[in-house]
Order: C-alpha cells, then structure tokens, then sequence
C-alpha cells in the first residue's frame, strides 16, 4: 500500500508493506504513479516508510522473481526508473526520510530525492551484486552525482553498506537525526521547505541561465508574500528598538 496525505503544503508519501519491509512489488509501482499524480500541486514532497526498520528494502523479490525474460526485466526496470525520475523531476523539493534500511532498490528511491534526512541508526546501501544485478532504477548515475563516479563503483560494485554517520561523511546522506526525534525532527524540515519558495531554488540550483535566476528572484520580490514577509521583519526591528529605550 503506498498512502499519500498533505499538511498543508507538504504531500507525504508513505510506502506501508510492513510485510515485506516496505519493498517494491508492481502494483506498488501502480500506486507510486497515482500518488504521484495526486502529489502534483504540492510546495514540497516527502517519501518515506512505514516503520522504523526500512525505508525501502528494495524490489520484492518474491513477486519479481517471476520475470524470466530479457524484455520483461527491461520493461519493469524502465517503469521504475520513469517514476524515481518522476520524484527527481518534481518541480518542488523532495525528501527522502529514512526511517529505516535503505537498500539496494530502496537507496535507488532515496537518491532519486533531492534531500536525504536520515535517522541516525539506519543503513544504506547500493547492494544488488550480491544478487549478481546491478542498480536499474537511475540509481548508479544519480550516486555517482552525489559521490563521483569512482566512489560510485566502488561502493555499488562491491555492495558497501554504509550506516548512516558515513552516508552523510561522504554526501550520500545529507543529515542524520537522532532516531528518538526522527519523526518531529526530518516533519519540521520538510514543513519548512514547503512554506518557503524552495521550488525556484531547487529549479536554480538545477541549472539555469543567470537571465533565469535574476527573473526567478524579481517575481518573488514583487509577490505580496515577500512583502508581508519584510514588513514582519522590520515592524520587529521597530518593537525591538523601542522595547530597549524603555
């Protein structure tokens, strides 16, 4: 089951196969589409899992194992790598919350975000030598984005896990929380970024023309949000000097 719920301007996306440790079968696929569909609107978005002992375990082997054929396996590795590009194309910022175990497939839908926030006693790896494949959801180009290419091979081409206090050392992970506030801590950042105009930062940090950057930054200024916004900060530079010449 993937669940999707909105606060406010945040859309969450939760795959919930506790059975199965969260991982990907292809009806899962099925409801990551809709989800997505129904995300579209949203200032930021937010994936993660149910539970706290994966995020994504990666494919489900049982269900998957019935692709025999050369074009089936090309036809399910091409549907699930148009949806983690889907979730790198989303044009607001999403996260990845790593409640759990992120592995093999499952660190495929993690780089596909743009952010990684993960609890501090989970583990992430591109593991799928030891099944003899090799990662076929975009996640072997998107590591080595992250890491470079030769730390890329290395990790993905002797199955390294890493824990969480590595993954951030070498960029993979952006920030470890402690697993006693996960859920209020990796909440409050999301929440942060779907109020603020993260989506032209995301779009600018993405590569764009400087004419691009300039007008991306002149049609926020212009907005009445940014107004409100430096009328609050100046009316409490205003209380704050008059509060100290009491």
């Amino acid at each position: 089951m993937v669940d999707l719920e909105f606060d406010q301007g945040l859309a969450l996306l939760t795959i919930d196969r506790p059975h199965a440790r969260n991982a990907i079968a292809l009806d899962t696929m099925d409801q990551l589409e809709k989800a997505l569909d129904a995300a579209e609107g949203a200032s930021a978005l937010a994936i993660t899992g149910a539970g706290d002992r994966a995020f994504v375990s990666g494919g489900d082997l049982k269900e998957l194992s019935a692709i025999r054929t050369e074009d089936d396996a090309a036809a399910m590795a091409w549907r699930m790598r148009t949806i983690c590009d889907r979730l790198a194309g989303f044009p607001a910022p999403v996260i990845a919350a790593l409640n759990g175990h992120a592995l093999g497939g499952g660190a495929e839908v993690a780089v596909a975000a743009d952010i990684r926030l993960a609890a501090d006693d989970i583990k992430i790896g591109f593991n799928q030598v030891t099944l003899e494949i090799m990662p076929a959801w975009g996640g072997a180009e998107r590591l080595a984005g992250l890491v470079g290419k030769s730390r890329a091979l290395l990790l993905a081409g002797t199955g390294t896990v890493l824990d969480a206090a590595e993954a951030e050392r070498i960029g993979l992970v952006d920030r470890v929380l402690p697993r006693s506030s996960f859920d209020d801590d990796w909440r409050m950042i999301a929440r942060a970024l779907a109020s603020r105009p993260a989506g032209e930062i995301k779009r600018v940090v993405g590569g764009v023309s400087a004419d691009e950057a300039v007008q991306a930054f002149a049609r926020l200024w212009v907005d009445d949000a940014h107004w409100q916004a430096a009328d609050r900060v100046m009316n409490r530079g205003n209380n704050s000097r008059a509060g100290g010449a009491t």
